[in-house]
């Protein structure tokens, strides 16, 4: 069960890094703001090839490894709560 808070940590994380990809994608151009935010995995070409920020190495290792953690957490959360909930209730004392 711990692992799910780490879970939603690492999300948010990845959600801020994203953020600033995102405002300076629509601060370069609109076109651009609409293609990361529309289309799939532009945001990674973006990120790669456009992208320019003084902190650009910790935004990028930030987004991904986020979102890399974030998912491993969620899965290892959902599998433990799983297991929590198949196991067969106690018997009753009397």
């Amino acid at each position: 069960m711990p692992l799910l808070p780490l879970a939603a940590l690492f999300g948010v994380i990845t959600l801020v890094c994203a953020a600033f990809l995102l405002v300076h994608a629509f601060r370069r151009s609109l076109g651009t703001g609409i293609m990361v935010l529309l289309i799939p995995f532009y945001m990674l070409v973006y990120a790669f090839s456009q992208f320019e920020h003084p902190r650009k190495n910790l935004i990028l290792a930030g987004f991904f490894g986020g979102t890399v953690l974030a998912a491993v957490f969620l899965g290892l959360g959902a599998h433990a709560l799983e297991q929590v909930m198949l196991r067969p209730p106690p018997p009753p004392i009397f």
